[in-house]
C-alpha cells in the first residue's frame, strides 16, 4: 500500500523557525520509515521561501531514505502546484488540483528543465473530489489520484464522499489514494474498497510515523 504524507507546518507550535525545524524532522522521520510520497504543501510561503524549504526537504530525504537501484531515494517528494519549484529543487514531481494545468503540460515543462540530479519523468498526483474528476485525471495521464474527503468535510465546504464513492472511484483506470479524515482506525476500510493507499496530514504529524507504517502495513 502507498503512504502519502501531506505537510502542514502551521500545525506545529512555536515561531516560524521552530515550525520549520519540526517539519523537517517529520520529513526525515517519514523518509526513514519508508513513506512513499511526501507532498510539500505550504501554500502561504513566497516562491523563494518555498524553494528554500523544498531544497532542505530534498536534502533530508536523501539523507534518510533508502535508495532505489538508480540511486534516487525511495521516498519521493512532490511539490504542491508549483512545477517551477519542483524543477529548481530537483523534486520528483508535482501535485495538481483537478482544475490545474494538465499532466502533459507539467511533463513538457519538466523535460525542458531536465537536470542530471532530477527524476527523468515527473510524477503527477491529482486532487479529485468526484468520480468524474477521477475519470478525467486518468484520461489526462495522472499517475494517481488523491480522492476525498472520505470521512470528513474539507475546510467546511466539501461534503465527505464516503466509502461508496471511494469504491466507485477505485473502479477507474488510475490508482486511488484515500484522503480526508483517514486514521489508523479506519484506514483498512479504505483499502477494503480498493484504495491503493492513504494520504493525510494529521495521521503522520500527530503520530510516530514508525507506528503508522507498522500498523498499516502489517
Amino acid at each position: 500500500m502507498l503512504l502519502y504524507y501531506i505537510t502542514d507546518r502551521s500545525q506545529f507550535g512555536g515561531d516560524e523557525a521552530s515550525r520549520r525545524k519540526r517539519l523537517l524532522e517529520k520529513i526525515a522521520e517519514a523518509a526513514k520509515c519508508g513513506v512513499d510520497f511526501i507532498q510539500l504543501r505550504e501554500k502561504d510561503l513566497s516562491t523563494h521561501e518555498l524553494e528554500l524549504l523544498a531544497r532542505d526537504a530534498m536534502r533530508v530525504v536523501r539523507e534518510n531514505s533508502q535508495p532505489f537501484g538508480n540511486g534516487r531515494p525511495a521516498t519521493r517528494v512532490l511539490i504542491n502546484s508549483r512545477t517551477d519549484v519542483a524543477i529548481s529543487c530537483e523534486a520528483d514531481g508535482v501535485h495538481l488540483r483537478s482544475d490545474d494545468v494538465t499532466p502533459d503540460i507539467v511533463r513538457e515543462v519538466w523535460r525542458h528543465g531536465l537536470t542530471t540530479g532530477r527524476a527523468k519523468k515527473a510524477i503527477v498526483s491529482i486532487a479529485c473530489h468526484t468520480v468524474s474528476e477521477v475519470r478525467v485525471a486518468a484520461e489526462k495521464g495522472g499517475d494517481f489520484a488523491l480522492f476525498g474527503p472520505i470521512f470528513e468535510k474539507k475546510q467546511g465546504q466539501v461534503l465527505p464522499a464516503g466509502l461508496s464513492q471511494l469504491k466507485d472511484a477505485c473502479q477507474q483506470k488510475i490508482p486511488i489514494i484515500a484522503l480526508g479524515g483517514v486514521s489508523l482506525e479506519n484506514a483498512s476500510r479504505c483499502l477494503g474498497v480498493g484504495a491503493a493507499g492513504i494520504a493525510g496530514i494529521r495521521i503522520f504529524q500527530e503520530n510516530k510515523i514508525s507506528q503508522v507504517v507498522r500498523q498499516l502495513r502489517s
